[in-house]
């Protein structure tokens, strides 16, 4: 049956119609509010897959094109950092060559344990840190080939450490690169911080480790179980740096096992305490504007000094004959060494 109601300017309305219309406009409705719901998904979607892992993985045989996760590994350094959050993980499965990385934010690049893990580079930097005043960066468990002494172009630096909070360098091995295995090179105002733990540097062309900030303040550089082994010099504390070495071992250095040097504005200390400089040209030297403090550490068979005063200070604890508490052998000292009284 069909029902007629009269409007008021006396025309007549089926009521069939106006349910029609109202059918249209609740499925116009509905479609808006499906084709809403489809849109919020898909952000949801591509917001959940950009989002960065704490903790994220490489491997030999690995794809960056995977999301970096245990199952799906990376390949690369490169490759996995930009998906993995800033104080986060990247950790190698198994052995392989990772490549070169720009490390930016806080973050620990961990090789594993019992394999190979390496990072080999012709022409550039093993890995460069260029990272924020308040990120503290871990590098843990790597080998860095820079095929020095090749037929190949060989690598700059092992570790170019150009800004941060804090760089921690453990259990590596370092060689073959053409400038420094550890290069220091800051330029920052605020406060920075090294610390090298039983990490092998070989067959480097410039210096094994070396300190520099720009401008003040010094950087901070502790060196720990640490050996450095056939370079130029082994240990540089340069300008505005305070180097501490301990236990370590440095040999085979063609100019100097250990030195400090800040010609240009006075800044340079080292410390030296319970290590070996042996087999050097000079064995440890203090030039102008540093000052260098020895003890309880061998020099053996350097060829031209042990303990080098070459226009700084170095100092030699507990009053006594020449050398204090070190031991010196094959080689003598050069300059004025001052005793001080031990504590």
């Amino acid at each position: 049956m069909v029902v007629f109601i009269r409007c008021a300017h006396d025309g007549w309305v089926s009521i069939m119609a106006q349910e029609k219309k109202l059918e249209k406009k609740l499925e116009k409705k509905m479609k808006i509010a499906n084709s809403i719901k489809l849109l919020a998904i898909v952000v949801l979607g591509t917001t959940m897959m950009s989002a960065q892992a704490t903790r994220t993985w490489v491997s030999g045989v690995g794809d960056d094109a995977n999301p970096c996760s245990r199952t799906a590994p990376c390949k690369t350094w490169a490759g996995a950092i930009s998906k993995t959050a800033s104080g986060g993980e990247i950790d190698a499965l198994d052995p392989g060559g990772f490549g070169s990385v720009t490390i930016t934010k806080a973050i620990t690049l961990d090789g594993g344990g019992g394999q190979v893990a390496s990072v080999l580079v012709s022409g550039t930097n093993g890995i460069n840190v260029v990272a924020g005043s308040g990120d503290v960066v871990t590098i843990r468990n790597l080998r860095f080939d820079g095929l020095f002494g090749g037929t190949g172009t060989a690598g700059v630096n092992g570790i170019h450490f150009q800004s941060g909070k804090d760089l921690n360098v453990e259990n590596c091995y370092i060689f073959g690169f053409s400038n420094n295995g550890i290069d220091i090179a800051l330029n920052q105002a605020t406060q920075a911080s090294v610390h090298i733990l039983n990490t092998i540097l070989k067959n480097n062309a410039g210096v094994g480790i070396r300190a520099t900030n720009a401008q003040t303040p010094a950087v901070q550089v502790g060196i720990n179980e640490t050996s450095v082994m056939i370079d130029t010099i082994g240990i540089e504390a340069a300008q505005h740096s305070r180097v501490v070495v301990n236990r370590s071992f440095v040999e085979h250095a063609s100019q100097d096992g250990l030195k400090a040097d800040d010609a240009a504005t006075s800044d340079a200390q080292m410390t030296i305490d319970h290590t070996d400089a042996s087999y050097n040209n000079n064995g440890i030297t203090s030039t102008a504007g540093a000052n260098v403090t020895v003890s309880d550490s061998k020099l053996g068979f350097n060829t031209t000094c042990g303990l080098n005063a070459a226009g700084g200070g170095v100092f030699s604890w507990q009053i006594g004959t020449v050398g204090g508490t070190n031991r010196q052998a094959g080689s003598p000292s050069c300059g004025t060494i001052t005793p001080l009284p031990q504590i």
